[in-house]
């Protein structure tokens, strides 16, 4: 069985596409199961779903999670969930066009790879937006997980091994993308072109994609911690160097106005250092908070399960047939 997981957030809009093209995807797959993952969703996607996947010609299944816990939660709610051999991630939007999870179970089924990415050649999305995203990426390659694609990762393919190595993990606020990539394990690629969202608009706002980014960045790298402490180590030595010259021009008689040029630099330089590593260590002790909480990352509120329409009838044939025996 292929176990495709597909998280479900103000999606109604677009919902009829969705299932066509999924009723699409599973004449193409043999054994397709699709895990629909309802994230506290406040408009009448589990209502939809619950009404018309009986009849859909895919096995599925539909947890409705009791809040929005967000869509790493709601991905890792969808794979222990799942009942698959092989599992893929796909957004609800289809700005990841289906045919990209069929190369993921193509690879995948010929053990060419262990975990399989996505990652985006172009994106039509606004102008400022392909910038900010470019420039994120650009410097998390850098920095934090060299193997980044350009672009970085929004779907991805991964077999039974890797799925329940991941399952173990209960960080709170990770990326769960960032987390393959610690991981390790075999890797393929697929290329694809970003689709533009053609109904309703985008939860992913730019709060949450700041949240995105330091979640990303605080949980996969000290980075910051070093900077913090080489700017230290380096205003200290010109601290010294300062001091060392305002004593010798406070020895020559040389500063007019005692102290004040001092004091207020001094104040300023030291209170910015002291408000950043506050912040920084701040931001880690919160991490290492949420995580000493072990509080659950998601909640099912209820589930079901659905056979395939076309399991639960035989052709007429083949009724006839059983018949006669």
């Amino acid at each position: 069985m292929l176990s495709l997981i597909v998280p479900v957030y103000k999606n109604e809009a677009n919902m009829d596409r969705l299932l066509a093209e999924l009723a699409q995807l599973s004449h193409r797959l043999t054994g397709l199961e699709v895990v629909f993952v309802v994230d506290g969703s406040p408009d009448r996607c589990y209502e939809i779903l619950e009404d018309r996947l009986p009849n859909a010609p895919f096995r599925s299944q539909v947890l409705l999670l009791s809040r929005n816990f967000g869509s790493f939660a709601a991905v890792a709610a969808g794979l222990e969930a799942a009942r698959g051999e092989f599992f893929a991630v796909m957004a609800a939007d289809l700005q990841e066009p289906p045919e990209l999870v069929e190369h993921f179970f193509s690879l995948l089924t010929q053990d060419r790879a262990d975990v399989v990415f996505g990652f985006r050649r172009s994106r039509s999305d606004p102008y400022f937006s392909r910038l900010a995203s470019t420039a994120f990426w650009s410097l998390y390659r850098r920095f934090v997980i060299h193997d980044m694609p350009e672009g970085g990762v929004d779907a991805f393919g991964c077999n039974r091994m890797v799925r329940d190595r991941v399952l173990q993990f209960h960080e709170s606020n990770t990326n769960l993308i960032a987390l393959l990539f610690w991981m390790g394990y075999r890797r393929e690629y697929v290329g694809y072109e970003r689709q533009p969202r053609t109904e309703g608009v985008s939860a992913w706002t730019f709060q949450k994609k700041l949240q995105y980014s330091l979640d990303s960045i605080f949980n996969f790298t000290d980075l910051s911690i070093q900077v913090l402490l080489y700017f230290g180590s380096a205003a200290l030595v010109l601290s010294v160097i300062g001091g060392l010259a305002v004593l010798i021009a406070k020895l020559s008689d040389s500063i007019t106005v005692s102290g004040y040029t001092a004091t207020v630099l001094a104040i300023l330089f030291f209170g910015a250092v002291t408000s950043l590593g506050l912040g920084i260590v701040g931001q880690y002790l919160w991490l290492t908070l949420q995580n000493t909480r072990a509080r659950l990352n998601y909640i099912v509120q209820r589930s079901s399960s659905h056979a395939s329409a076309t399991s639960i009838a035989p052709p007429p044939d083949q009724q006839a047939h059983s018949k006669s025996v």
